[in-house]
């Protein structure tokens, strides 16, 4: 009873020391086998493992790629036009041991830390080398590429493999959105003013053309009537002189007619003349009798 009663701890110690000799490493991890702060072995293999119980400890890291955002800074390009970047990182642990290393026991966040350190750093000497143009351009994929290169030689002194670095936002500074908003406003309303400016000289250019457009068809216009209406009147009076030369009483006949015409029949106009006056000498001649027919003479016998 007495040796069961001892063997049974002694058991369960064994077990419990060979149970805390095994871990397991993940697919996604590594981890570092650590005898009193120094590293003995590395395990970047999936699967079981050992090591020597209560002497050595397992620490673990992830072996995945991991983000880092950056929180938002200011920077000043070469044209001193402040921008606001927000940007975020790609990176993972190349060197588990160097990481251990570099960081001791503060681990992920501690190496973050200064990993934004170098990002927040390198951004700044990049973006500060040229213009806010360029940084807003297609331009900034080249901007992103050196930030990256140049964090990288900094990070691998962490252990770390920087794989890529994105800027997601550039803007102006709240304090400053309302005056490059008004200046923005002005240069709109100079363009604008411009534009109705030209479109003004052109619509007074083009007014003018059609004026004189105008003027030069009307001129035309009156000069083919005219010519029309000359020939029309020599036209008429040829036809006149003709009618003249070939029947001067019925000219006159047809002259007076028309005065009368034009004297009496329109209006109530009362006209005081002699009635001897040489105006009423067909009417007067209207008045007068038919003569008689002359008698026929009878024929005579031989």
């Amino acid at each position: 009873m007495k040796k069961s009663a001892f063997l049974i701890p002694l058991a369960i110690l064994v077990g419990a020391t060979a149970l805390s000799s095994v871990f397991i490493v993940d697919e996604r991890e590594r981890a570092l086998v650590l005898q009193f702060g120094q590293v003995k072995a590395v395990k970047a293999e999936p699967g079981l493992a050992f090591k020597v119980p209560l002497i050595q400890e397992v620490v673990k890291y992830d072996d995945r790629i991991l983000s880092r955002d950056i929180d938002p800074l200011e920077v000043t390009p070469s044209d001193d036009r402040r921008l606001v970047v927000d940007a975020f990182a790609r990176y993972r642990i190349a060197d588990v041991v160097q990481f251990r290393q570099a960081v001791g026991v503060g681990g992920i966040r501690a190496a973050e830390d200064r990993l934004d350190s170098v990002l927040r750093a390198n951004t700044r000497e990049v973006l500060g080398s040229v213009s806010s143009n360029d940084i807003l351009s297609s331009d900034r994929a080249a901007l992103m590429m050196r930030i990256r290169n140049a964090a990288a030689e900094e990070a691998q002194g962490l252990g770390l493999e920087i794989v890529d670095v994105r800027l997601k936002r550039t803007d102006l500074p709240e304090q400053n959105l309302e005056a490059t908003f008004a200046r923005m406003r002005a240069e709109r309303e100079r363009e604008a003013a411009d534009e109705i400016a030209r479109g003004d000289e052109a619509a007074q250019r083009i007014r003018a053309q059609s004026d004189r457009t105008v003027v030069e068809l009307v001129s035309d216009a009156r000069r083919e009537s005219e010519i029309i209406r000359g020939q029309a009147d020599a036209q008429r009076n040829r036809v006149f002189a003709e009618a003249f030369g070939a029947d001067e009483e019925f000219f006159e006949f047809y002259r007076s007619l028309n005065a009368y015409k034009e004297a009496l029949g329109k209006g109530k106009a009362s006209m005081v003349l002699s009635p001897d006056s040489e105006f009423f000498e067909y009417l007067r001649q209207a008045d007068r009798p038919a003569a008689a027919p002359a008698p026929a003479q009878a024929p005579t016998s031989n």
